[in-house]
């Protein structure tokens, strides 16, 4: 029988932890979503300082992040030479989503919206946290 590794309750507060200390020193506060590995919600906190499209995008991101095993930062890189990307199903080519690999497996992802340019900073350390 096959066995698979998956985010633990304690791991997704783990990441959301790292996330939420992250945005704390950059003085920000974030939405923040940790999806599993086939981009399922597992976490969402959207702050009262962020609005709710946030909330779509860091889920967004998140999802992308663990589908595609890649930062969404690649797929952003990639669709400024090959716009085709953009048609890839459920798939935000923005910063911000990183997914999370334990032991060489993707687990899942996180993804933050809501703070600029250190949305990929905060998930990194989110995704950190793991492993």
């Amino acid at each position: 029988m096959y066995s698979k590794l998956c985010l633990s309750t304690e791991e997704v507060q783990a990441i959301v932890a790292a996330c939420k200390a992250k945005a704390a020193s950059l003085g920000e506060a974030a939405t923040i979503a940790v999806v599993d590995e086939g981009g399922q919600l597992l976490y969402l906190e959207r702050p009262d300082s962020q609005g709710p499209s946030s909330v779509e995008m860091a889920t967004g991101k998140a999802r992308t992040a663990a589908v595609r095993e890649r930062p969404t930062a690649a797929l952003e890189d990639r669709v400024k030479d090959r716009p085709g990307f953009l048609t890839y199903p459920n798939a935000i080519a923005v910063r911000g989503g990183v997914p999370v690999f334990f032991e060489g497996k993707c687990v899942g992802g996180v993804g933050v919206s809501g703070i600029g340019n250190n949305d990929e900073v905060v998930a990194q350390a989110g995704a950190d946290a793991v492993g």
